[in-house]
């Protein structure tokens, strides 16, 4: 983000206690920024829940809260520091749902606070994955077969149009929670039921299995010129079925040919222009048939 005079103030939303999906590069990446900022002049003020945490140490920010990130807490920090801006995208899964429900309740119009680095409709994009699908469909990307289901009643007929095994992804949720294979109709019962329940939305998405095929990732650096870099291509060495938090990885990408390679990154830079990934950092994962060189967008996390 160039800097802008029209800020003065900006309020960093962390990403809480270290989970699955969720680990130290969010303090490292969130303590880099509030220096940065700082650097530049702006009034940082900080809000996470885990006090262990470097970006949480006093010397960082201008005011540290440390308190639980819930949209009821952020919005009274909101209040009482009336920050022009929040920037919501180094806080993983925790700070951007908070953000979403923020917007829905207009407290951001509220208070006048703009949305720096993701806005709003960029991040119910890449979240919400029936609209996330329908735009990698849109600009000519492959996503999984799938339905997205809102009963057990929908997902049974979902599941029978595909065919088991069938993969069930809960809507707005982080470290795999509520993700699930189902290899009959007990399992997705079960899985269902539970995503269902865990989904903030009460919304997921079934679709074909794809346990077994090569996974990667992409780490994408965008500006507001355009201009984007890949900093880190990744490659699981566990198979799709194995959430990418517990698998084990290696940077760069060793198993795809150069053509291969620069493909995924056009998809990638495609990607985050059709979600409307305006500065920042993007992940960006794919998955691959190893028996017929297909390949998907899994998804693209902010």
């Amino acid at each position: 983000m160039p800097r802008r005079d029209d800020i003065h103030s900006i309020l960093v939303i962390g990403s809480g206690p270290i989970v699955i999906g969720q680990a130290c590069e969010f303090d490292y990446s969130g303590t880099q920024a509030i220096k940065v900022l700082a650097a530049e002049g702006y009034r940082v003020i900080l809000v996470n829940s885990n006090p262990a945490t470097i970006m949480t140490d006093p010397e960082f920010a201008d005011a540290t809260y440390i308190e639980p990130i819930t949209p009821e807490v952020v919005a009274s920090i909101i209040e009482k520091e009336r920050p022009d801006a929040v920037l919501p995208t180094l806080g993983g899964q925790t700070a951007l749902n908070v953000t979403t429900v923020l917007d829905d309740r207009g407290v951001f119009e509220k208070y006048g606070v703009e949305l720096i680095g993701a806005d709003t409709d960029a991040i119910a994009a890449a979240e919400d994955r029936n609209r996330f699908k329908e735009i990698m469909t849109s600009i000519g990307l492959e996503t999984a077969r799938g339905t997205y289901c809102h009963s057990l009643a929908e997902a049974e007929a979902a599941a029978s149009e595909i065919g088991y095994p069938v993969m069930v992804r809960p809507s707005y949720i982080m470290g795999g929670k509520g993700t699930g294979v189902a290899g009959d109709h007990e399992e997705l019962v079960h899985i269902v039921t539970v995503g269902i329940d865990e989904s903030p939305v009460g919304e997921v998405l079934v679709e074909e299995s794809v346990t077994g095929w090569k996974e990667f990732e992409l780490e994408v650096m965008r500006d507001h010129a355009g201009n984007a870099v890949i900093v880190c291509s990744i490659e699981n060495l566990d198979a799709m079925g194995v959430h990418t938090g517990d698998s084990i990885t290696v940077a760069p990408i060793q198993t795809l040919s150069d053509r291969e390679y620069q493909e995924m990154r056009d998809d990638a830079i495609a990607c985050l222009d059709a979600i409307g990934v305006a500065t920042g950092g993007s992940n960006v994962q794919f998955a691959v048939d190893p028996a017929t060189g297909r390949r998907i967008v899994v998804e693209m996390n902010p």
